[in-house]
């Protein structure tokens, strides 16, 4: 038997023999694929669920028990939208002049344990330098700690649009100008290229400015950026490959070309109309509305004098609750929504907010917490590893005081958080 073999047959009895038994006697479960159940024992066996028992079941010599007979047990909680990479403040539009990647890596580490600790154990990070997906491995090879990331590497973008970061800036300082390795890309070929170059460096999807966007300064937030054919280029050549497209839009008809084209989600979706929403249940596209972006980026504006350039702060100051009101329609006419936040966009570890904000816009209490597991895990076709609590699932599991099903507040303070079978809060 060669060495590598060898080792590796080592390294797997080894995870057998010290796979970690724990019994989680929970007062109220929320399995989120079926009823609610009272006074049961979750077992955890390794990183997945083994099973479910009626009743607080007494456990084996060895095996760790958790209390948590006064608390509600869901599935681990899922964002469809967040940035590691940066949080916005006041020297935001300074830090591409002042922060190596290097940096960033250090910051982003930070904001990944922040959003687990609140217990979000996925996440899908749209966007930033390719730090992300450094981040992403190092937490997969435990180097770090943070939830599962699903990334879409660099951002997709025209020249001059939302994913632009040399807009505003001096043309000298980037010479040669940004180009499809940077994911800066103008024309079907160029579309091409700048997906295939986010799959080379291992990217998990790809995310498409389909319109203009609020932080970027750009002076427009809703007019189209991609034609049709570019669209139906980048999201057919992401699929070639195995990857789903995700679009950035706040404008109608870049939204509804983005639809048209055949992305897997509409993100922020601020001034999506009723024909669009047909269309997107037509396609099955997922909605994320990202609602605490919206609502921090227009609190920032209207009431921190300077926190933002002055082309930044005219298109902020009405987008949090156009997003709010837009979700309460897409939520009635039944476009399917997945829970997402922007968070970067505001502080990360502010992500429950969310849960209150898509009550507020009329959705149950019931669908939102779908909406952040199921629904999610759905969205990210992982649905057989995580979003439930069954049997064969990842054990990634949350507990919060009270009954959400009542009270959705009970989703701002999460008690308890596991992820992969370890304890982390």
């Amino acid at each position: 038997m060669k060495k590598n073999t060898l080792a590796a047959a080592c390294f797997f009895i080894l995870n057998i023999l010290c796979a970690q038994t724990t019994y989680l006697h929970c007062g109220r479960l929320l399995p989120i694929n079926g009823e609610p159940q009272n006074s049961v024992t979750l077992v955890v066996e390794g990183n997945k669920i083994a099973r479910i028992e009626k009743g607080y079941s007494t456990a084996p010599a060895g095996a760790e028990v958790i209390d948590l007979k006064n608390k509600t047990v869901l599935p681990g909680l899922i964002d469809c939208h967040v940035h590691f990479e940066f949080e916005q403040n006041r020297n935001s539009y300074n830090e591409r002049f002042t922060f190596n990647d290097a940096d960033i890596a250090f910051r982003a580490a930070l904001y990944a344990k922040r959003t687990l600790s609140v217990g979000f154990t996925t996440v899908r990070d749209l966007g930033g330098r390719g730090v992300n997906i450094s981040l992403r491995n190092a937490i997969n090879n435990g180097l770090t700690e943070g939830p599962r990331i699903v990334t879409s590497g660099k951002t997709l973008s025209i020249t001059g649009g939302h994913g632009d970061a040399t807009t505003g800036a001096r043309e000298d300082l980037f010479d040669p100008p940004p180009g499809a390795e940077d994911g800066i890309a103008d024309g079907p070929d160029a579309c091409r290229a700048a997906v295939r170059n986010q799959v080379k460096r291992g990217a998990d999807c790809i995310k498409v400015c389909a319109t203009g966007g609020v932080l970027s300064l750009a002076r427009d937030g809703r007019l189209p950026h991609y034609a049709e054919d570019e669209l139906v280029t980048i999201v057919k050549t992401a699929r070639d490959l195995g990857l789903d497209v995700a679009a950035h839009a706040h404008g109608d008809e870049g939204m509804r070309r983005a639809v048209e084209a055949g992305v897997v989600s509409i993100e922020h979706g601020t001034f999506m109309s009723e024909a669009t929403m047909d269309a997107m249940i037509g396609h099955g596209t997922w909605y994320v509305p990202t609602v605490t972006a919206g609502k921090a980026v227009s609190d920032s504006a209207r009431l921190s004098k300077g926190f933002f350039p002055e082309v930044v702060r005219v298109k902020a100051l009405n987008i949090g609750s156009q997003i709010q009101e837009t979700l309460g329609k897409a939520y009635k006419k039944g476009v399917k929504i997945a829970f997402g936040t922007d968070a970067g966009v505001y502080p990360h570890g502010k992500n429950n907010l969310e849960f209150v904000y898509m009550a507020e816009a009329g959705m149950k209490n019931a669908d939102i917490l779908r909406a952040a597991t199921l629904d999610a895990a759905t969205l990210l076709r992982m649905q057989d590893k995580i979003g439930t609590l069954e049997p064969g699932k990842l054990a990634d599991i949350v507990a919060v005081d009270g009954n959400p099903l009542d009270d959705i507040r009970a989703m701002l303070q999460v008690a308890f958080v596991m992820k992969d079978g370890r304890t982390v809060k």
